[in-house]
């Protein structure tokens, strides 16, 4: 892919081999036995580029990162069992074509919304060239939308922490070797940030990068506090003091709302809240944007800014190359590969479950029409699944065993356990109806996938099995 505007494809530093020579192959790219090796050893730091930021440091300095503070917590054990790789490569991929085919179904009759490009996921033609700033590519979800941006041809400059462990989806899939710039900068650094941005230049920008957990909120709520919020100001004041910056999609989560444990979903212009520290973080970070973007990024004044900055709120997500502690889907996988029972904490608490490719393709659809219109956008916005993917943990706990082919549950509720909601839906009618955004598959499907995932990474090529998965999503190829 061509290098646009001036970004160098490689800018992190050399992993070296036992002979000290520079491997510049991705984690997918290396045969099995070297990328599984690498799996089990941990994520060493790397140094910052630089070259990459003027201005602030791209290290942190407040001690451990968030990032190694789960990492204990997070890994896979390390004497899990390979799966039978007997059968060929191609043999495997026939069989799973043809079993998704019939659970995703076929894109053909799809009938589009008032955008033919935006209606289920972004335009490729879109994105060719652009130069996207992702926080939090590191992570679960923005490794993957990392992946998908890089398939469609934008210039990806990624910013975070480092990855929790050897086996998360960024380092099996190698995502940092390929983007334009893989840059590790704590987002509570503002100087580091304005830096990065004044070197970089994007044009779009996803803030992803987030203390992620509710369970370790109650623990850190400080530091909860310090990145949800703090590091939410500073990604604005970065798009602010940087002219280039056109559109800003602000990731942030359902939890933001004030949670009544109403049977129906919350609309965006419900007010924001939050029990938790984590919840409440994430609320007050969406009354920052709003601030922002009144005081700002008025869409009254879009003429005399250039600006379009809108929020984003999505569902419990669930995919591949999630090892995070505490939840569901990771749990699930470390005790079935571990042939443990899976342990359930909150067996009857009910969430809107999707497929990472869900939200993320809403992501990007939104930031195009941002583009395109950026008085029309700028606001509050729900990306959840179809009410029958609202179910309880139990029920998704039990049709992952029954993907994975056998396994059993344990219900390990606790009374005296901190306080997480117990019901919690969003209302998507304004993204299907403005964006013509609608979710593609349901929680069978999704769980279908990753599931699928989880059972191949060991054995194939991780960023193939990633771009096929796109793929798959979107019922073509993504190129």
């Amino acid at each position: 892919m061509g290098i646009a505007n001036g970004i160098r494809p490689e800018t992190h530093a050399d992993v070296r081999t036992e002979g000290n020579a520079p491997d510049r192959r991705s984690a997918a790219e290396r045969p099995d036995d070297e990328r599984m090796a690498a799996a089990d050893r941990p994520v060493a730091k790397r140094s910052p580029d630089k070259r990459a930021a003027p201005a602030g440091k791209q290290e942190m300095t407040s001690g451990r990162s968030y990032a190694e503070k789960r990492t204990a917590d997070a890994r896979m054990p390390a004497d899990v069992e390979r799966p039978e790789a007997a059968r060929s490569l191609s043999a495997k991929r026939e069989k799973k074509m043809k079993r998704l085919q019939t659970e995703i179904g076929s894109t053909e009759g799809r009938k589009p919304g008032p955008d033919a490009a935006s209606a289920g996921g972004p335009s490729g033609g879109f994105w060719r060239g652009k130069r996207v700033l992702v926080t939090g590519h590191t992570g679960f979800k923005g490794s993957w939308l990392a992946i998908w941006l890089h398939e469609l041809g934008a210039e990806v400059v990624g910013v975070a922490l480092d990855p929790a462990t050897g086996r998360d989806n960024y380092v099996l899939s190698g995502i940092g070797r390929r983007i334009a710039a893989d840059l590790r900068a704590d987002i509570r650094d503002g100087a580091a940030l304005a830096g990065i941005f004044a070197q970089w230049r994007p044009e779009i920008v996803f803030h992803l990068a987030a203390q992620p957990l509710v369970r370790l909120s109650y623990e850190r709520p400080v530091e909860t506090y310090e990145t949800n919020v703090m590091g939410t100001v500073h990604v604005l004041e970065a798009i602010r003091a940087t002219e280039s910056v056109r559109v800003g999609v602000m990731i942030t989560t359902d939890k933001c709302y004030e949670n009544r444990e109403q049977v129906w979903g919350y609309r965006e212009n419900e007010p924001m809240g939050g029990y938790d520290p984590y919840s409440s973080s994430k609320g007050a970070a969406e009354l920052a944007i709003a601030s922002w973007r009144r005081s700002y990024f008025n869409p009254e004044r879009v003429g005399e800014h250039g600006k379009s900055i809108a929020s984003v709120r999505a569902g419990n997500v669930i995919g591949g190359g999630d090892w995070a502690a505490d939840r569901i889907l990771p749990d699930c996988i470390r005790a079935l590969e571990a042939g443990r029972a899976v342990g359930i904490r909150s067996p009857r608490s009910v969430r809107p479950w999707q497929h990472v490719l869900e939200p993320l393709g809403g992501y990007m659809t939104l930031a195009q029409r941002m583009w395109e219109e950026p008085a029309a956008y700028c606001e509050g916005w729900n990306f959840g699944p179809r009410a029958e993917s609202v179910a309880p943990v139990w029920e998704v706990a039990s049709e992952v065993v029954r993907n994975w082919g056998g396994g059993r549950l344990e219900d390990l509720s606790d009374p005296h356990a901190v306080h997480e909601a117990n019901l919690l839906m969003l209302d998507i009618g304004k993204a299907r109806f403005r964006l013509g955004w609608e979710p593609r598959t349901n929680l069978a499907q999704g769980i279908a996938l990753t599931v699928d995932w989880y059972k191949r990474y060991r054995t194939e090529p991780v960023y193939g099995l990633c771009v096929e998965q796109i793929g798959e999503y979107m019922g073509c190829d993504v190129r």
